[in-house]
C-alpha cells in the first residue's frame, strides 16, 4: 500500500515538473500561455475552415459570414504567435485566408451592386392615410 503510494506521488511530481517546465518553454520563446492556448484552439479550427474553403462559391450568406467570423478569430490567434511555430500550417493558413479575401470581395461586390441598383430605383412615395374624423 505505501509502494503504490509512493509510486503515485513520484508519478504526480513528474507530472507537475513536466508542466512547469513546458510553460517556461513556450513563456521563453515569447508567447503569452493563454495566447498558446488559443492557438491550438485555433488550429484546430483552421482544418475545419480549409474544408469549407473549398466550397465557398456555394455557401449561403449565413455561412459566409461564419465563415468570416470564424477565420478573422482564427487569423488574431496565429498572429499572436510566432510563424516558425507554424510553418507546417502555412498551406492550410493560406488557402483559408486566400477563400476569405474571396468571400469579403464578393460580398463587397454584392453590396456595391445593392447600393448602385437602390440609387437608380425611383423612389416611391407612401399614400397619405385618410382619416374619418
Amino acid at each position: 500500500m505505501k509502494e503504490a503510494l509512493a509510486i503515485i506521488f513520484i508519478l504526480l511530481m513528474f507530472i507537475i515538473v513536466l508542466i512547469i517546465i513546458a510553460i517556461m518553454q513556450i513563456r521563453m520563446a515569447g508567447i503569452k500561455v493563454k495566447d498558446f492556448f488559443s492557438f491550438i484552439d485555433a488550429n484546430q479550427k483552421l482544418d475545419s475552415l480549409v474544408r469549407f474553403a473549398q466550397k465557398y462559391d456555394k455557401m449561403s450568406p449565413q455561412e459566409q459570414i461564419i465563415y468570416l467570423t470564424e477565420a478573422e478569430k482564427m487569423f488574431d490567434s496565429f498572429d499572436k504567435i510566432p510563424s516558425t511555430v507554424w510553418e507546417d500550417e502555412r498551406d492550410k493558413y493560406s488557402k483559408v485566408l486566400e477563400t476569405y479575401k474571396n468571400i469579403r470581395v464578393m460580398r463587397w461586390n454584392e453590396a456595391q451592386t445593392n447600393a448602385m441598383t437602390k440609387v437608380n430605383q425611383p423612389k416611391i412615395k407612401p399614400k397619405e392615410i385618410k382619416t374619418n374624423n
